[in-house]
């Protein structure tokens, strides 16, 4: 088992860029029992995950080297303190109205839905309160999509992929909120590509990047 790109190693904690494809935990059954936390525990068997990234979004994932540190990054997640940017290509052009940072708002309640599991859906009733953050950054690389910059805010099952379909932009190649032909797009087009936060250890302003590989 080939492990995930490294992006940084200290005493106290890891940083992976996953590929798409590759579940973040095990999964139900013996064909889903290969994973990022398998394959990176192959090597640091202490490694412990501290959060997830859907199985068909890439991108920058951090684990814990104790169950002190595990904590201590958990709660920076809990805290909203762990700050995530992702991109991803959507199909269509959405038009921005920025604030004053520069930044459009998806400000919509979400849960999951139940009777349609993995599904999130978008419910005023009982959905949580859900915020993502948007701008454009260039046309996409392909006709009619865009490529756009995307910052959450709150943590919700699927919340980048349930907010942006809402809209009428899903993310292209997406199997559940876009189910198009998959051409031109060989996969989910989401991307974490930064995550910034203030190391639980050090004290250490850490900044991650991992390149956006579509």
């Amino acid at each position: 088992m080939n492990v995930p790109a490294l992006i940084h190693a200290d005493e106290h904690l890891l940083v992976f860029d996953k590929p798409s494809g590759l579940l973040s935990v095990p999964g139900l059954g013996p064909d889903k029992q290969d994973c990022l936390s398998a394959r990176v525990q192959a090597r640091w068997p202490e490694a412990l995950i501290v959060h997830r990234l859907d199985m068909a979004t890439s991108g920058l994932i951090v684990m814990a080297r104790s169950p002190e540190m595990q904590k201590r990054l958990s709660l920076l997640f809990e805290k909203r303190r762990m700050h995530k940017r992702y991109q991803a290509l959507v199909l269509g052009h959405p038009v921005p109205a920025p604030d004053a940072q520069g930044w459009s708002r998806i400000h919509l309640p979400m849960r999951i839905d139940y009777q349609n599991r993995p599904h999130s859906i978008i419910d005023f009733g009982h959905g949580k309160p859900s915020l993502t953050l948007w701008q454009p950054l260039a046309a996409g690389p392909w006709p009619g999509c865009t490529r756009l910059l995307l910052e959450p805010h709150t943590g919700r099952t699927h919340q980048l992929r349930v907010h942006l379909a809402a809209i009428g932009h899903p993310i292209a190649g997406d199997p559940l909120y876009a189910p198009l032909p998959a051409p031109p797009w060989p996969r989910l087009m989401l991307h974490a590509s930064e995550l910034a936060f203030e190391h639980p250890a050090t004290g250490q302003a850490c900044h991650f990047v991992a390149p956006v590989p579509f």
